[in-house]
């Protein structure tokens, strides 16, 4: 049997964009900035992550323009989410194993 750490998914396991992907999962879209704020990035930062996820097919963004300003809003895919799920269910199964929880 294969190690649970080897099933994580190295995409959303770096520490920003399982913070992204935590955030996104909370609400059906997230403005740039909000993401920009709540995790403290700069937008740099963010964007290169945001682009990682997006090359994976996890998140999809919305441009839009609010009072003449660009925004951009950012939502997780089904196929972003469902990874999501799956990597939380083998960081618990590595919790468990580590706590010698069956």
């Amino acid at each position: 049997m294969t190690h649970p750490s080897g099933l994580l998914d190295d995409v959303i396991h770096q520490r920003v964009r399982l913070g992204i992907m935590a955030v996104l999962a909370e609400a059906d879209e997230a403005e740039f900035t909000f993401l920009k704020e709540q995790l403290e990035l700069t937008d740099g930062n963010l964007n290169r992550h945001l682009q990682v996820l997006e090359q994976a097919g996890y998140i999809a963004r919305r441009r839009s323009r609010l009072r003449g300003r660009p925004r951009t809003w950012i939502r997780a895919t089904k196929k972003g989410s469902s990874a999501l799920v799956r990597h939380l269910a083998t960081l618990q199964r590595l919790i468990d194993q580590a706590k010698g929880t069956p």
